[in-house]
């Protein structure tokens, strides 16, 4: 039994069971046992791989459509480069390599990084030694002003409740005990206004999840770019609308149960883009399967330049990334793109209205 789970115990011993959204937050980040809070997870060396850490390339396309988007947006002189959840900082150096030869971009930009844990802020130090990024705690600290943002596997991370369908009702999916294993369970079925919607396309027994925090932060992120201009690109696993259990527990590269190991797993659910879309005050666009915003983006001839001067291990290497990536079997479908924009404008390159 691991601290974390001791403790989670004893709160429900005190309080009863707790929501899905409550064990993941605490799970991840508890101040002293939480994974994000004390551990470096990514890479190979970590529980799992991100787009940025499989090839400089996903980094690049992302960097140049940004560039890209300020330039049709006319320029604005100052604004704030941001990413949610940066990881080990692979994704911004990328970024800002792709970046350098954009007149003026690199002059007008002011990095800010949204990054809780004290592990990967170093981390991203160390990849950004060439910059001066900020770091905060949260979005709603970032400056204000034109703001362009990327999210990659930053939505999937924040908790989520689960419901699952019981007549016209729904009963909340729970953490709670079993002597002294931690065990899900079901409470009383109830209406649920937020809700009524899905029991037009559920079936008894149907599992959805929401997530108030992902939908809180798009809200404020939109919310910028409809006020003061800029962009917000999107990358995550989902679908249009959730449906079914999507919570996973992953350790060194492999699933692992939810709730076996408290704090030293990586919790994530697959995020819900109608949700997550719905109600924004700028327009968004289309949401696009990864591979198809790559290749339009041109990352097969990116892919084509870089093999050039690569051969043996290296070459397979790289061909190996390019399809994992892009790839229907791989990551080319599984995870979902978005753009947000401000009304009156296109949308961002590899996009469509």
């Amino acid at each position: 039994m691991t601290a974390l789970n001791q403790i989670i115990a004893s709160q429900i011993h005190a309080n009863g069971p707790m929501t899905i959204a409550q064990y993941m937050t605490t799970c991840l980040l508890h101040p002293q046992h939480g994974y994000y809070t004390t551990r470096q997870p990514l890479g190979a060396k970590g529980d799992f791989t991100t787009a940025p850490e499989i090839s400089q390339m996903f980094g690049e396309l992302i960097g140049l459509c940004l560039a890209q988007t300020w330039l049709d947006q006319g320029r604005p002189a100052e604004f704030i480069l941001c990413e949610l959840g940066p990881g080990r900082g692979t994704l911004m150096a990328d970024v800002m390599r792709a970046t350098r030869s954009v007149p003026g971009f690199h002059d007008a930009a002011s990095i800010a990084l949204v990054e809780a844990s004290p592990t990967l802020r170093e981390e991203q130090a160390q990849a950004l030694t060439d910059a001066t990024p900020h770091w905060y705690d949260s979005f709603d600290q970032v400056p204000d002003g034109p703001i362009y943002l990327v999210a990659n596997e930053f939505f999937d991370a924040l908790p989520v409740r689960q419901f699952i369908r019981a007549g016209d009702g729904w009963s909340e999916r729970m953490v709670g005990l079993d002597s002294d294993a931690l065990t899900f369970g079901l409470t009383q079925a109830q209406p649920r206004p937020e809700l009524a919607h899905r029991l037009e396309d559920t079936n008894e027994g149907d599992l959805v999840e929401t997530c108030t925090a992902a939908n809180t932060i798009a809200q404020s992120i939109a919310a910028r770019i409809d006020t003061n201009g800029g962009a917000a690109l999107i990358i995550d696993y989902g679908d249009w609308r959730s449906l079914g259990d999507t919570l996973q527990a992953v350790s060194d590269h492999r699933k692992v149960n939810p709730l076996d190991t408290p704090g030293q797993a990586d919790l994530t659910a697959h995020v819900d883009f109608e949700a997550l879309l719905t109600g924004l005050p700028c327009l968004h666009s289309r949401v696009t399967p990864q591979g198809v915003f790559l290749e339009r983006l041109g990352i097969t001839a990116r892919a084509q330049t870089l093999a050039q001067n690569l051969s043996g291990q290296a070459r397979n290497t790289h061909i190996t990334a390019h399809r994992r990536l892009t790839h229907p079997d791989e990551m080319g479908t599984l995870f979902k793109t978005c753009a947000l924009y401000p009304k009156g404008t296109t949308p961002p390159p590899g996009f469509e209205p």
